[in-house]
């Protein structure tokens, strides 16, 4: 009896739909004429496809690639001073109005980048002779890092894509 009722529900629904839109192959000259294609899109999603995919690619996946890298690359840059930071924690200068043999020994290179301009900072100013008295506060030193964008360069590197990362370290 359920299978009945449920066979009924059935034949009811597919009476009810129009069928205006079906083409038989006597009434339409073969299966090839322009009125079919017109009814048949299905081969137009395949051809959109390919240029959605294409403008994804070339305006929305391709610069946030180069932003991520971007990101990557400072974020790299970041850690290394953070790294050489805590590196030097360790390995106070022993004088810090003269900090040439101090710095001679140090390692220079963490991660891949270069620690430049490394300086003792007494007050305000970089420690020397002259305010020796004041104690050292915190060390200053920076990193460089290169990006090399494939769409947006224009955008990420305006004047150059070479930038200089400047930090600080509290002596403890």
């Amino acid at each position: 009896m359920r299978g009945r009722i449920v066979m009924d529900m059935v034949q009811i629904a597919t009476a009810r739909t129009p069928r205006s839109e079906v083409l038989s192959i006597g009434r339409s000259r073969g299966a090839c004429s322009k009125r079919s294609f017109i009814a048949d899109q299905r081969g137009a999603v395949a051809f959109e496809t390919m240029i959605v995919y294409v403008f994804l690619v070339a305006f929305l996946l391709m610069p946030i690639a180069d932003v991520a890298a971007a990101g990557f690359q400072f974020i790299s840059g970041w850690a290394a001073l953070r790294g050489f930071g805590q590196y030097i924690q360790y390995n106070n200068p022993p004088d810090p109005a003269n900090p040439g043999t101090w710095e001679s020994a140090l390692q220079k290179k963490v991660a891949g980048y270069t620690i430049s301009n490394l300086q003792v900072m007494c007050g305000t100013a970089a420690c020397n002779s002259g305010n020796v008295t004041l104690p050292p506060k915190y060390f200053t030193f920076s990193t460089t890092v290169t990006l090399a964008p494939i769409v947006l360069r224009s955008v990420l590197c305006p004047n150059s894509c070479t930038f200089t990362l400047p930090y600080s370290e509290r002596i403890q």
